[in-house]
């Protein structure tokens, strides 16, 4: 049983958890583009072949997709501010590895360490999840949902302005020193949650992981390299297969799991996960196409001649974009829920890519695309820990989302790989240099809008909101007019008891007799849960009281519950033994 009231941040520090949060996983996403202005000049500047420099790369986003669900789980077993605050001083001491070497096995070792910090996204909402009142919740995890686009955006004018005027190992000394900023904030404004799942950390589901994504990972990254029909290729993807499926058979046997496959498989995670993966797709390919085409020199004839900081400067709106959408997410959700808001995103970069077709010809252009796609992106990134949130108990909100961000790791691994293919295949070679083309541009952003259309199919198939996860009860008497009464003024205060009533898989289990007993055995409210186990019972009065529930086809339960009568509602989620049945 998890049981747990909102953490109480006091003063200045309540105030600054969320922007702190969102910092961190801002300075998170920089790590991710921080090389972007400089790829091309890569193999020059590590002395190597253009082949193995691409691995700077590939190795953080290798260590980024294996992090960020272990982190997430050892989050939700030993807590989430402590691992948030090891996933940055992992990435700081990654940043000052390559800041001062130019060695490329060196350098790989760095980058490889700077992935680590992926993991702080889905460790932030978590915290938010556990310490913020639901009015304050909506707007928090979407911005910091959105927190790896905004920094993604905003990094890259940044990065190139460094990258042009001084020696490109100051990035990651800037870096480094973010990195270091985000953790004394955390330290300092942040509190631990007290909110701790069951069980152990499941290392062999880890190593197995760990394993299957590397070797699934590993061949998408480096397949136009190494020939999309290669041994090699078909030969990693087909041991990732393998490797994937014996993990899951094996996860499924664990009372402890590293990820709960149960709990994935309920449709409302499945296909917001699913949907993940799309909106990666489409977040990666303006990132991918917008640079290169206002870089390309004005001779190519379809080039923008533009300079590496002007070029940064036209696709920060993007981020910028995603970050101003967060409120507007939030009163959209609050009125319309999640899956309606994600719709809604998806609608708006399918007509940013579609807009975008025509839209090549001038640098203010690609600013108006950058905008849209940002508010389009921003407003599906919002939805989606939303989505999962709502559908896994509290104690797995660390795990959960942590898999939420894999997949969109995965659909950005997916993107540049086809686009780099893509662009790579309908190149010109003008005097031995492969020069990107028009028509490639436009079929990657065809892609992203293929993309974006599975998406929406996907989030059409969610469960739609309810009109109240409180559903009302039928009186049928004045005492049941009374409970009826006293359940509406607790939604208004927030002040009582809410959570899920679960069966013993931590499936939920609608219309359970929920029965609120007070110190003297009265009955002081009660309610039944609604189609998502979700109820809501209010307190007269703070001190102990026994939650009481019971459904057919389940054993009774009688839970212990505290309220100190503040004005808020202490989670409890209500696990229902198996019915016991005697001969």
């Amino acid at each position: 049983m998890t049981q747990t009231s909102p953490v109480r941040p006091s003063g200045r520090a309540g105030a600054a958890v969320v922007p702190v949060l969102a910092f961190a996983g801002i300075v998170v996403a920089v790590m991710q583009t921080l090389l972007v202005p400089v790829i091309k000049d890569l193999p020059r500047l590590l002395d190597t072949a253009p082949s193995d420099a691409t691995w700077v790369l590939t190795s953080t986003l290798l260590s980024g997709a294996v992090a960020t669900p272990i982190m997430g789980r050892l989050g939700d077993l030993f807590g989430k501010r402590r691992m948030l605050v090891a996933s940055l001083a992992v990435m700081v001491v990654g940043a000052l590895v390559s800041a001062f070497t130019s060695d490329l096995l060196v350098m790989i070792a760095g980058r490889t360490l700077q992935g680590f910090a992926m993991g702080a996204i889905p460790l932030g909402i978590g915290l938010m999840r556990d310490m913020l009142p639901r009015e304050r919740l909506g707007s928090a995890m979407a911005l910091m949902s959105s927190s790896i686009g905004v920094g993604g955006g905003l990094a890259l004018p940044a990065a190139a302005l460094v990258a042009q005027h001084t020696d490109w190992h100051t990035l990651y000394l800037g870096a480094a020193a973010l990195g270091v900023v985000a953790i004394a904030l955390t330290l300092v404004f942040v509190p631990e949650s007290p909110l701790r799942a069951k069980g152990s950390f499941d290392l062999p589901g880890a190593l197995g992981l760990t394993a299957g994504l590397v070797l699934f990972l590993l061949p998408v990254s480096k397949g136009s390299d190494w020939g999309w029909t290669s041994g090699t290729t078909l030969g990693l993807f087909g041991a990732a297969a393998v490797v994937l499926l014996l993990w899951g058979l094996m996860e499924l046997r664990l009372s402890a799991p590293l990820v709960d496959l149960r709990t994935t498989a309920r449709r409302e995670v499945l296909l917001t996960n699913l949907a993940s993966i799309m909106v990666g797709v489409s977040f990666f390919v303006v990132s991918l196409v917008l640079p290169q085409l206002l870089q390309l020199p004005a001779e190519t004839g379809h080039g923008l001649g533009q300079s590496m900081v002007v070029a940064g400067l036209c696709v920060a709106p993007l981020g910028l974009t995603m970050m101003f959408t967060a409120p507007v997410y939030a009163r959209l959700s609050s009125r319309y829920g999640p899956k309606t808001t994600l719709i809604i995103g998806l609608l708006v970069i399918a007509a940013g890519y579609g807009g975008g077709l025509g839209l090549m010809s001038a640098a203010w252009q690609t600013v108006v695309t950058s905008v849209v796609l940002g508010a389009g992106i921003g407003l599906a990134y919002s939805s989606l820990p939303a989505l999962i949130v709502g559908a896994v108990p509290a104690s797995e909100t660390g795990a959960a989302n942590g898999l939420n961000t894999l997949m969109r790791s995965i659909g950005t691994s997916v993107s540049s790989a086809v686009i780099g293919m893509v662009l790579a295949n309908t190149s010109d070679v003008v005097g031995g240099v492969a020069v990107p083309t028009l028509h490639g541009f436009r079929v990657s952003f065809g892609i992203a809008t293929a993309a974006v259309a599975v998406g929406l199919v996907l989030a059409l198939f969610l469960p739609g909101r309810r009109p109240s996860a409180h559903p009302q009860l039928r009186a049928s008497s004045e005492e049941e007019a009374n409970l009826e009464r006293a359940r509406a003024r607790a939604r208004e205060a927030l002040r009582g008891f809410r959570g899920r009533v679960l069966d013993a898989s931590g499936a939920p289990v609608a219309h359970a007799r929920v029965t609120l007993i007070d110190r003297h055995g009265r009955r002081a409210d009660a309610t039944v849960s609604a189609a998502d186990g979700s109820y809501t019972v209010a307190v007269p009065a703070q001190g102990p009281y026994v939650l009481a529930a019971r459904a057919p086809g389940h054993g009774p339960l009688a839970a212990p519950a505290t309220h100190t009568g503040e004005g808020h509602c202490v989670d409890v989620d209500l696990p229902l033994p198996p019915e016991t049945v005697t001969a």
